[in-house]
């Protein structure tokens, strides 16, 4: 999230709300441990009425590039991002 409204702020982008539903998936191994497997966040970004929904759709695979947690895990992490204004 930081990264991204780094990126919107930088390229005009007002953020006007930002929320998040992320989910993820774990498995549980047969001794008891566990490891996620999968994590999907799916925010949804309100922006300004004179804000570039495309370019604001767009930073998300910027910020996504750049999140030194998405980059430090070893399992996917899918951005399912909704712009509205």
């Amino acid at each position: 999230m930081l990264w991204y409204l780094h990126l919107c702020s930088v390229d005009g982008i007002a953020v006007v709300d930002y929320r998040d539903n992320a989910s993820g998936v774990m498995e549980e191994n047969d001794d008891g441990s566990g490891q996620f497997v999968r994590v999907e966040l799916r925010p949804v970004v309100s922006i300004s009425r004179d804000g570039d929904r495309a370019k604001a759709r767009s930073l998300h695979d910027d910020a996504h590039r750049l999140c030194f947690i998405a980059r430090s895990v070893n399992f996917p992490v899918e951005v399912a991002a909704e712009i509205v204004t």
